[in-house]
């Protein structure tokens, strides 16, 4: 009984990505390259194929990306493909009309071509002559879709020697939308899949695209591309051979990153990007002679030919076999580890001066931008750590964190295999592994503390860039730089220990019992007031003292800590908007409130706390008035006043914007300047 195919069915059956839409389109090209091999007419000639784009020109512009000056592109309905081979010979065109026919087979066609078209174009026409047996030129055309089929025309004029038209019509919107839009751009997705033919003995016929007035040689791209070919190598993975086609692109070109081309049929079946897979490769290389390049390798064979999918997008290769694997089995992992090794030997000389110039990169960066990677530095870098000389800050900032958290996690299992040996017989290097694990941590140890350190430097940084008037003379409002110090509308219950920046007032602030910020005092559990004035920030800090002479009898007493923060250079000091009489009153209903923390800790009844009152403020002429009333003394340096009051059994202290700054810096020098950190 003899089986039957649906052409529909295999159609549909038929895998094309969006990602591969011009495919269909590379194919007849392919097909058109191959007719031309077959022709051997003695000639010389080297051939031509031309290709047309088709637009719509009723339907709607394409405003997609366009270059300068460059009109908006109408939709792509169709192309056309037209070379002057051998033409639909008989041979061929039983072939045609054969679903998987293997006529071409030793040319690395899988008879999938036919059906691209179909899953990518509603329909496809076709005019050729060839020569029969006898030499005498004949015509045929026909038409090709899924509903008809093939439908044959009878013959063609118009062909003074063989070659075909082939014409794609109706691309369908769901490629369309996924394929390049302007000629340069068809063209080089074209040079791209092709380049094997121009780069093989003999080369390859001439190829245009053209697209209205406007028309691309591929032979040109060639030029553009390509700078020189590098010796081709040879290597061999478990008794199977593979050539590799070297080739050293231009550094103008759009491709900046080195590349790894898997071939198959004379085709580029899968473009892998090379960076930093062999130390030393990212982006371009420098040669002693002949300035910058961008490497490239067109990888061929036959194990590679017998393994494409007939889609020719991806192989019939395991990407890594798992466990043992047996002598003959190969996998992408294998062939691509010897194209490594062999490309490492290729570019020995450039790949050395990349990894120098990579390795002053990293230590640049890690010294001037990075400090608390230091201390772990040189158990990253034997990691292996390889930098692109032209990375973005960031990005090597996040390669470095990768390699922290790996280093952390490593450590944390090297710890609890360390100390779950504690108690048994240890073993002959337990010491070594100990003293190593416990070299790591505190390395580790060291780079928190760092990271601690110039974190503090970039707030400082923050703090003094929102101090400073803009462009137009606008000072940033108090609400950002009070979110700066501590999380607006937040207490205790929100803000994590190291969630607020109150080290810049006072270092004594990080170890509060409780903290509000920009909340009512209503809401506030320490307080059983009932005001809806909001101080800025407020915190209780209790304090161990002792009490009489009794032998370790100590009682907790609360100390209070109110901050204002005013916006700089704001001169509305007056007598209403005192911020230091604020503070006070503040201090007042605190202490007239309730008995608890909020922790449900018992504050003392008592009402006469310590307290403390902070008031960020420029020095205004107000500002400066309502200091000298409330008897406070300047400070040495002229940025800030202080005093005691007497009466509110308060702290007071009044610092300028300038004055904050210089004063946190000057705590912090001696850590920024043992992390080189200016300061």
């Amino acid at each position: 009984m003899a089986l039957t195919t649906s052409l529909a069915g295999r159609v549909r059956n038929t895998s094309l990505p969006k990602s591969h839409a011009l495919l269909p389109l590379l194919e007849a090209i392919v097909n058109g390259i191959q007719a031309i091999d077959a022709r051997r007419d003695g000639s010389g000639k080297p051939g031509q194929i031309d290709v047309r784009v088709h637009r719509d020109s009723q339907a709607e512009l394409d405003f997609g990306p366009v270059g300068p000056g460059r009109a908006p592109m109408k939709p792509i309905i169709g192309f056309t493909v037209a070379d002057d081979g051998v033409g639909f010979t008989a041979q061929n065109m039983s072939s045609f009309e054969t679903l998987d026919s293997d006529f071409k087979s030793d040319l690395g066609c899988r008879g999938i071509g036919r059906l691209l078209w179909l899953k990518a174009f509603d329909r496809v026409s076709v005019r050729s002559a060839y020569e029969d047996e006898d030499g005498k030129l004949r015509g045929r055309q026909f038409k090709f879709s899924v509903e008809r089929e093939v439908e044959h025309d009878g013959g063609t004029d118009g062909f003074a020697r063989p070659g075909a038209v082939v014409r794609l019509d109706g691309f369908k919107e769901s490629f369309q939308q996924h394929a390049p839009k302007g000629v340069d751009a068809i063209a080089r997705e074209v040079f791209e899949h092709c380049i094997w033919y121009f780069l093989r003995p003999g080369g390859a016929p001439v190829v245009t695209v053209a697209d209205d007035d406007e028309s691309v040689s591929l032979a040109s791209l060639m030029d553009e591309f390509v700078d020189s070919a590098m010796s081709s190598s040879t290597i061999e993975v478990k008794g199977q051979k593979f050539d590799m086609l070297n080739l050293r692109l231009k550094s103008s070109t759009r491709h900046s990153v080195p590349r790894l081309h898997w071939c198959a049929a004379s085709r580029v079946v899968i473009e892998e990007n090379l960076s930093g897979k062999v130390p030393g490769l990212h982006g371009k290389l420098k040669d002693k002679n002949s300035g910058e390049f961008v490497y490239a390798c067109y990888l061929t064979s036959n194990f590679l030919d017998e393994r494409v999918r007939s889609d020719r997008t991806a192989f019939d290769i395991s990407d890594r076999i798992a466990g043992e694997p047996l002598v003959d089995d190969l996998s992408l992992d294998d062939i691509r580890e010897a194209v490594l090794e062999e490309i490492g030997e290729i570019l020995k000389d450039p790949l050395e001066s990349a990894r120098e110039q990579g390795k002053q990169r990293l230590h640049d960066f890690v010294s001037k931008r990075a400090p608390r990677y230091r201390p772990v530095l040189a158990k990253i870098e034997e990691r292996g750590i390889t930098v692109d000389p032209s990375v973005k800050d960031q990005d090597l900032e996040l390669q470095l964190h990768r390699h922290l958290q790996k280093i952390e996690s490593e450590a944390f299992v090297q710890g609890q295999e360390i100390f779950a040996e504690a108690d048994a017989e240890p073993a002959e290097d337990y010491a070594e592994r100990l003293a190593a694990y416990l070299s790591t941590v505190s390395e580790i140890n060291q780079s928190d503390l760092a990271a601690y350190v110039s974190r503090r430097r970039t707030v400082l940084d923050l703090l003094g860039r929102l101090i400073r008037a803009d462009k137009d003379g606008k000072y940033s409002r108090e609400d950002a730089i009070h979110s700066l110090i501590v999380p607006m509308r937040t207490d205790s219950n929100e803000v994590a220990s190291d969630g607020s920046n109150l080290w810049i007032i006072d270092e004594r602030l990080a170890f509060h019992d409780y903290l509000a910020s920009d909340k009512t005092l209503k809401s506030m559990p320490i307080t059983g007031s009932q005001s809806t004035k909001e101080p800025d920030i407020l915190a209780t800090r209790l304090i161990d003292l002792p009490v009489l002479a009794a032998e370790g009898q100590k009682l907790p007493l609360p100390s209070i800590v109110v901050v204002e923060i005013k916006r700089p250079m704001r001169k509305d000091a007056t007598e209403d908007k005192n911020p230091i009489q604020q503070c006070l009153d503040y201090v007042k209903r605190i202490r007239a409130g309730g008995v608890m923390t909020a922790t449900g800790r018992p504050i003392p009844p008592t009402h006469e706390p310590p307290a403390f009152c902070y008031i960020i403020s420029d020095l205004t002429d107000r500002m400066i008035e309502r200091c000298e009333i409330s008897n406070l003394r300047p400070t040495h340096d002229g940025l800030g006043y202080f005093g005691f009051n007497d009466s509110a059994k308060a702290y007071i202290e009044v610092m300028s914007f300038d004055g904050l700054v210089n004063s946190a810096t000057e705590r912090n020098r001696a850590f920024f300047d043992k992390l080189g950190l200016p300061s």
